[in-house]
């Protein structure tokens, strides 16, 4: 182990590639997480937050990790939508798993629909303090994409999931 934080772990392991030449290979632990789709209507929710590795905001789906392994990931799904946009979901439904980033990490996103969403109290981490709520129509959505306004790679993954699995529609849920 070279690092650890409550949100992740780097180390070093020394390997053997499959040609016999040794070397180091640097991981990135992290503990699953979760995005989250909030479809209603022909509309979608999405959040905009300042990203500090970027220096920018960035607009995304709600995502997140509850930074603990073995936890249920519809579990993550409903406290993050509630925590980021303050909606709860009658029914989420999971639409595949996403790798991040296999080069370097072993943490994985899983993708849900949120559906029959009502508001609720939003209960932001504190690092979520300057989070906005938008809600875009999802032709807006397409044209956001379009322009590289959202570049965010789980998003852009989770909506080409999405779109896969609904046979390309963008009709509501």
């Amino acid at each position: 182990m070279v690092y650890r934080n409550p949100w992740m772990t780097v180390r070093e392991d020394v390997i053997e590639r499959d040609n016999g030449a040794h070397g180091i290979y640097g991981v990135v632990d992290k503990c699953d997480s979760a995005i989250i789709l909030p479809v209603e209507d022909d509309q979608i929710y999405l959040i905009e937050q300042f990203r500090y590795p970027i220096g920018e905001k960035s607009l995304e789906f709600p995502q997140g990790s509850l930074e603990k392994d073995g936890v249920d990931p519809a579990e993550i799904a409903r406290k993050e939508l509630q925590g980021e946009t303050g909606l709860v979901a009658e029914r989420l439904e999971c639409f595949g798993e996403i790798r991040i980033a296999s080069a370097y990490t072993n943490q994985k996103t899983y993708a849900f629909l949120a559906i029959g969403l009502t508001q609720a109290a939003r209960t932001p981490d504190v690092e979520e303090h300057d989070l906005v709520v938008r809600k875009v129509s999802l032709a807006q959505l397409h044209e956001l994409i379009r322009d590289n306004r959202i570049k965010d790679a789980q998003t852009l993954a989770a909506w080409a999931l999405y779109q896969s699995r609904s046979g390309g529609s963008s009709e509501g849920a």
